[in-house]
């Protein structure tokens, strides 16, 4: 089994400590700032409670239990973190190296996503280039709540770095507090902000094909992670009726949009929004295509039968591509080897 999407998160900016200069050690106890709370409330039914903080609390809930052959590890701290790019940067860069040292040096199993600035491309291509040859980081990781649609062009270079390491692009729910997480403004509910994830991610779905990153960067691969997959087909059924219509203005998709995405991207399966009729949901998977679909756990988050279901609706081929062959292949983790270390 490989699992895609497992979070973790550093108990507090004291963990990393040790990972960043004495300048930015004294700036974070003098103004401060602090890591972000985990995205759900705590006593929401999907919380399941705070991500795990070290290898060992890891170890206990979830690798004796599961035994999975590679899972990949997410850090969200930073999502949400601060508008100071310096900062920013300087806390990404100890992200990384904390993953690095305290957790993919602990167990050959593990993999993780590099955390970037989200505030600056430089900055983050420049994160890219430092560790992105570390073969047991296999994705770069973005908020869906952002700036802009990251296929817009002047996120480009930061595409086009993942792309030459090798490395997944991964989207994934939550992101920015101060982005509206619809077209029409801001929610007024925790029901409405967590359910329009879903609605944000399929914006950047059609920025990637409609800005010609595909065209450009014909080797991004991006995993669409913790944003649902049943929403897929009616919105690629639309982008291909009205590019028909309007595809002058867009003369670089010379492909209808929905050939770009079985190429291209992958859906994780936490949440799985499928109807409780058996019949019901194969036939969803159907339009959806199961063989765009990686299990995830989303751990510690809890969502529900929606995995069981999803499991019984499928055949033996298809549920081994979903447990393993799919996300294995897309995330080219036989080619990527751990370092050997004393401990792994």
């Amino acid at each position: 089994m490989i699992d895609v999407d497992v979070h973790c998160a550093p108990a507090s900016l004291q963990s990393l400590s040790p990972y960043l200069s004495e300048y930015w050690r004294g700036y974070i106890e003098s103004s401060g700032v602090r890591l972000p709370t985990f995205a759900y409330p705590p006593s929401a039914a999907t919380s399941g409670g705070p991500p795990p903080a070290s290898y060992d609390e890891l170890a206990a809930a979830l690798l004796v239990a599961s035994d999975p052959q590679f899972l990949i590890l997410n850090c969200l701290a930073t999502f949400e973190a601060h508008r100071h790019s310096h900062y920013v940067a300087a806390l990404a860069r100890a992200v990384n190296d904390w993953l690095a040292e305290e957790w993919l040096e602990r167990d050959p199993r593990l993999r993780a996503s590099i955390v970037v600035s989200t505030v600056d491309v430089d900055d983050a291509v420049a994160e890219i280039e430092r560790v992105g040859d570390h073969p047991q980081f296999v994705q770069v990781l973005l908020p869906v709540r952002a700036d802009a649609p990251w296929g817009n062009r002047r996120f480009h270079p930061l595409l086009a770095a993942a792309a030459a390491r090798d490395l997944v692009v991964g989207l994934h729910a939550w992101g920015h507090l101060l982005r509206a997480p619809t077209p029409s403004g801001m929610t007024h509910t925790h029901l409405e902000n967590y359910l329009n994830n879903a609605v944000v991610v399929q914006s950047h779905l059609l920025s990637l094909v409609c800005e010609g990153a595909f065209e450009r960067i014909p080797t991004l691969r991006v995993a669409l992670l913790e944003c649902g997959f049943a929403w897929l087909p009616p919105l690629l059924w639309r982008a291909d009726k009205d590019w028909k219509g309007i595809w002058l203005e867009v003369p670089w998709v010379t492909e209808r949009p929905s050939r770009y995405v079985p190429r291209h991207f992958r859906f994780s399966t936490a949440p799985a929004p499928l109807p409780d009729d058996l019949d019901e949901a194969r036939e969803l998977l159907a339009m959806v295509g199961p063989d765009l679909l990686m299990y995830a756990s989303d751990h510690p988050h809890r969502h529900g039968r929606g995995a069981a279901q999803l499991e019984a609706a499928l055949d033996g081929a298809q549920l081994r591509a979903f447990r393993h062959d799919t996300a294995a292949e897309f995330y080219k983790l036989a080619d990527r080897s751990p370092i050997p270390t004393a401990r792994g």
